[in-house]
């Protein structure tokens, strides 16, 4: 009997209670990391959840503002087709200035884009009357208001087919059988493309309303290499 209670009383129990301080100061150390570490990761998922929530509001913002843009200010336009070579070829790419007409009108010489509500398209062509000027186009003699006027935009491809004893302008003169009336009316442009012997413009579709003016084309920006402000000024 005093030989078992001795055994008994020998034998070593661990237990909570007995564990040695630093023991505990160690399992406290770690909960307290594992706590510190799955904060540091929620933190992590916090931030990364912030990071989307900006990104999406300045992509959000960006296209509304480039929406904006083109539908008030500025849009792009490709040129299609030959009615405005030499100055301009099929496959351009153009900036159009879209609010300038609402500040000041329309000006001889001023390359504009313009709707064509019979045909569903745009044409890009110059501005050649404005309200008023009475236009005659006899080959390639050009009259405002029965005053002989200069072309310096085509000046070049004129005196090319003149050396050559050719006309430029070979088909439509104005006024015409379609359109007789030569004065530019109120609130209308009369325009017409580079390209006289091949463009279909106010010769043949007549005088072009104010509010069908998309803009004035300012920029050739493709390609490339032919990048630079559209010159209205000569």
């Amino acid at each position: 009997m005093d030989s078992q209670q001795r055994n008994d009383e020998g034998k070593s129990f661990s237990t909570d209670e007995n564990k040695h301080p630093d023991e505990s100061r160690n399992q406290i150390g770690l909960t307290h990391e594992r706590s510190v570490t799955h904060n540091s990761g929620s933190g992590k998922k916090g931030g990364v959840y912030k990071e989307i929530v900006e990104w999406t509001k300045a992509i959000v913002i960006a296209v509304v503002l480039v929406l904006l843009i083109r539908q008030f200010l500025f849009s792009p336009y490709i040129v299609d087709g030959e009615s405005m070579e030499p100055n301009f070829i099929s496959g351009e790419r153009l900036i159009v200035n879209k609010i300038l007409y609402t500040f000041k009108e329309p000006k001889f010489g001023e390359v504009v884009v313009f709707d064509v509500p019979e045909e569903k398209r745009k044409f890009i062509k110059r501005v050649i009357g404005v309200p008023g000027d009475k236009i005659r186009l006899e080959g390639d003699d050009l009259y405002i208001n029965d005053v002989k006027v200069e072309e310096p935009y085509i000046k070049e491809v004129l005196e090319e087919a003149h050396a050559k004893g050719e006309l430029y302008n070979n088909t439509e003169n104005f006024p015409n059988n379609t359109f007789t009336e030569s004065v530019v009316p109120e609130g209308m442009i009369f325009a017409m493309g580079d390209n006289r012997s091949n463009s279909r413009d106010s010769r043949s579709i007549g005088f072009v309303k104010d509010d069908e003016i998309v803009g004035r084309a300012d920029i050739v920006f493709w390609p490339l290499n032919k990048l630079e402000f559209i010159k209205h000024r000569y």
